[in-house]
Parts: C-alpha cells; sequence; structure tokens
C-alpha cells in the first residue's frame, strides 16, 4: 500500500466522523457531505458568510450545522479535509505509476483542474493542524517524481532534463490553469502537457 493510499484511508476514517469521534450513519455523511459542499459554493463567493448562510443553502437548520461542526474553523478544517482527499483520489485514479507516462501526465493534470475548481476554496485554506494537508502534498509530490522519472526514462523528456524543474513547471501550468473557470478541464490538460513538452518557442536559438 503506497503512502497516498495510506494518506487516503486516514483522510476517509477523519470524514466519518464528528466532533465527539462518533461513528456517522449513512444519513448524516450524506447530510455532511451537503453542508462542505454549500460551503464551498457559499464561502467561494463570499468568505465572509455566515454559518446559518451555509445551512441555508445546504437546505438544513442552523442547528444541523452546528451540531456537526462546533465552529466555523471546524468547518473550514473538515473542508480542507474533503477537498484534500479528493485530491488524493483524483490522482490516484490516474494511476501515475502503472499508466504510460504521456497518459498519466494529461489524466494528472485533468483530474486535478476539476478538483480544484470544485474545492477551490478549501484547498486554499490552511487547516488548523496543516499536518494532514502537507501529508497528502507528500505524497503527491512523491508520486509525481517518480513519474517524471519514468517519463525521462521513457524517452518522453529529454535526457538532459532536469525531471524536478520540469515537475515544478507542471505543477505551475496546472494552478494558472485552474483560473480558467471556463476551460474544458481535459482540452486544459492537453494543453499542458503540450506546452511542457513542446513550448511556445520557434526553436530558433537566441543569437
Amino acid at each position: 500500500m503506497t503512502q497516498l493510499t495510506l494518506f487516503m484511508e486516514r483522510c476517509r476514517t477523519l470524514c466519518a466522523v464528528n466532533q465527539t469521534t462518533r461513528p456517522l450513519r449513512s444519513d448524516t455523511e450524506r447530510t455532511v457531505g451537503a453542508i462542505l459542499e454549500a460551503a464551498e459554493r457559499v464561502l467561494s463567493r463570499n468568505p465572509a458568510a455566515s454559518m446559518e448562510q451555509i445551512a441555508e443553502a445546504a437546505g438544513v437548520a442552523r442547528t444541523t450545522v452546528h451540531r456537526r461542526f462546533a465552529s466555523r474553523e471546524a468547518l473550514v478544517d473538515a473542508m480542507a479535509v474533503w477537498a484534500t482527499r479528493q485530491f488524493a483520489e483524483a490522482v490516484q485514479a490516474a494511476r501515475p505509476d502503472a499508466t504510460p507516462p504521456l497518459v498519466a501526465l494529461y489524466q494528472v493534470a485533468a483530474n486535478v483542474l476539476r478538483v480544484k475548481r470544485d474545492w477551490g476554496f478549501a484547498m486554499s485554506r490552511a487547516l488548523t493542524d496543516g499536518t494532514r494537508v502537507s501529508e497528502v502534498h507528500a505524497a503527491v509530490d512523491a508520486c509525481c517524481e517518480r513519474l517524471f522519472a519514468r517519463a525521462r526514462e521513457a524517452g518522453v523528456l529529454r535526457g538532459d532534463v532536469d525531471a524536478g524543474w520540469a515537475k515544478r513547471v507542471y505543477y505551475a501550468l496546472i494552478r494558472e490553469s485552474a483560473q480558467s473557470r471556463d476551460g474544458d478541464p481535459d482540452e486544459l490538460a492537453a494543453r499542458i502537457v503540450d506546452t511542457l513538452l513542446t513550448g511556445l518557442g520557434t526553436g530558433r536559438r537566441l543569437t
């Protein structure tokens, strides 16, 4: 079991307990999911929105939100954990350790773009205890390091390319593309990979 898989199992556990650590029933899980999704929609439009506004958007009573989340800070932390879980699952779904590198580069970008669009507010917020989020980012980074090493070995990247530098450029392209709310994630992912591998220049050298 990889470090990323282990993190996802931990995220499922964290998302499946309430503030008093009692297991959630399936109906409660649906309610919590609805609250988290509503919070993302509301807070992404208005970061100062109240718990009452979030409850209204989720279609539940304000007391329900307060029963599940002791404070606004607890709610935002839960959103960060939930979004991090989606992020981890998006990367793992691309099977970056097994899929041909060129395909994996495209699929990881497309999957991550979808999560960043759906959970942009939550992913921009650090947990009070940031260990959980830092764990997944470390696991994803290690996974991407292996992917870029495989890409170089397979001839997708030139042999003289610094794989670490190429990985950081890839991250930056995904991050900037996520700001384009109207673009199709699949088309943007194709553009990211094309830019990474072929660049934007004519190939002429400076004289």
